[in-house]
């Protein structure tokens, strides 16, 4: 079980622009390749195949938080202390 824990689960803004672009770029091209080789080939399912081909390598590269979309961490500040009370607006009287 500490195995799973150890395996990073996040991606940083600049990351997930990156796959996000990544993501897009794959499924277009895939989706023009299978678009004209389907054509080519008289058959609809080539270009399907083909598309899903591209769906699951873009799937491959993006889903997971691969360490090229965690290069850019956000620094986040430290957290307050709760305990103490907030000094605030007194009582009108």
């Amino acid at each position: 079980m500490e195995f799973f824990k150890s395996i990073p689960t996040h991606i940083d803004y600049v990351g997930q622009a990156k796959a996000e672009k990544l993501y897009r770029a794959i499924i277009t091209l895939f989706s023009i390749v299978g678009f004209v080789w389907g054509y080519i080939v008289q058959q609809f399912s080539q270009s399907v195949y083909i598309l899903g081909a591209g769906f699951i390598l873009a799937a491959v590269l993006t889903v997971p938080p691969w360490p090229m979309y965690r290069r850019n961490p956000l620094n986040w500040q430290n957290p307050r202390n709760t305990e103490e009370k907030p000094a605030g607006k007194k009582g009108k009287k």
